[in-house]
């Protein structure tokens, strides 16, 4: 098996993904500065919801923002992965229109209707067609650094969008709470997650080393975490290019707890990893403690990660960040670089000789 140290890092990674890692923290300030650099165009503030737009990484932002002020938003956030827009989306909706290339053709079409609605919009992206079309239609718009792997762009694709709805008032200030998380991630950056540190202190080396060649299966709980379940699965899927599923509790323990019997003969190639967190309901708490007894006794390998940081928006960001990096090293010990998604560029390109 391979050894993860800088000199087999660098002859693998040669797109440098690591770079890009390390800059995480950087990535998340400057879009703070971005955001408070902004101009919005329109004057309207009493929306009645407010519908992110996106696919792939670009909506995993959207997915951070909703889960992180589910107990903050008075209003309904939805995040929308599809051509079209919901019936209810109209001129008392605010549309956050994201897409990191600009051009992805889903997002694309949800800008034109969410325009023909009449809708408040304001797009996020590093060029492309969406802006193109939102300058040419005096629409809020702002640009973010090119030249990343769309689910790279995580840091501006979350914290923008937090800060221009703390500007439009429908949230609190989130200064603080970005300031805590900058603080969360340049530590775990620099104590726990760098190919410098050894892998019996570094937990993503660690729990890399526990996945591969092992299929994964990722438990958080649904309130403020889904969306780390989401993203890990995400990034193992696209860095790591190996196949994972996850789910949320309390959601799991009416269904899939029921799974945990069969098929037996395949379970020694199973990793639960359970996200947890100090602040959870108490009774879900307990849910993942009798459902990791429950997997154990089937001999599952099962292990649990937690947030770190005292800050919700640190520590659902300390999730994140340490699953960023354990698909990255998943995908070193695969032997993969794991910056190229050869499929996903193959798959637009067949789409785009198919033509509408």
């Amino acid at each position: 098996m391979r050894a993860l140290n800088l000199s087999s890092i660098k002859k693998i990674d040669k797109s440098d993904m690591l770079g890009l890692l390390l800059d995480f923290p950087l990535q998340c300030k400057t879009a703070k500065t971005i955001a408070e650099a902004a101009k919005i165009l329109f004057e309207k503030r009493d929306f009645h919801k407010i519908v992110f737009a996106g696919l792939g990484g670009s909506a995993i932002g959207a997915d951070l923002v909703r889960s992180y002020l589910y107990f903050e938003s008075k209003l309904p956030i939805i995040v929308c992965r599809e051509y079209d827009l919901p019936a209810y989306v109209d001129n008392s909706t605010l549309v956050c229109i994201l897409s990191y290339s600009g051009n992805t053709e889903e997002t694309i079409s949800a800008y034109l209707e969410a325009k023909e609605k009449g809708a408040y919009i304001i797009a996020i992206s590093s060029g492309g067609t969406l802006k193109e079309e939102a300058l040419k239609d005096k629409i809020t718009y702002l640009q973010i650094p090119e030249a990343l792997p769309p689910r790279c762009a995580l840091g501006y694709l979350s914290i923008i969008p937090l800060c221009l709805l703390a500007k439009l008032g429908l949230i609190k200030d989130v200064s603080y709470a970005i300031s805590q998380t900058l603080k969360v991630l340049e530590d775990l950056k620099n104590k726990s997650l760098n190919p410098s540190i050894a892998e019996k202190d570094n937990i993503a080396k660690y729990i890399a080393r526990k996945i591969w060649n092992k299929f994964t299966v990722i438990y958080s709980s649904s309130v403020h975490f889904d969306v780390v379940a989401t993203r890990f699965k995400g990034q193992l899927n696209e860095n790591s290019k190996a196949l994972a599923s996850s789910h949320v509790f309390p959601e799991m323990n009416h269904n899939e707890i029921m799974g945990w019997q069969n098929p037996k003969k395949l379970f020694k190639n199973f990793v639960v990893l359970i996200l947890r967190d100090k602040n959870i309901h108490p009774r879900v708490a307990k849910r993942m403690d009798i459902t990791s007894d429950i997997i154990k006794k089937e001999g599952v390998t099962l292990i649990e990660i937690w947030s770190k940081g005292e800050d919700l928006l640190s520590r659902i960001f300390s999730l994140i960040y340490i699953g960023d990096f354990i698909s990255y090293y998943l995908a070193l010990l695969y032997g993969i670089d794991p910056t190229p998604v050869e499929r996903v560029t193959y798959l637009k390109e067949e789409l785009a000789k198919a033509g509408d």
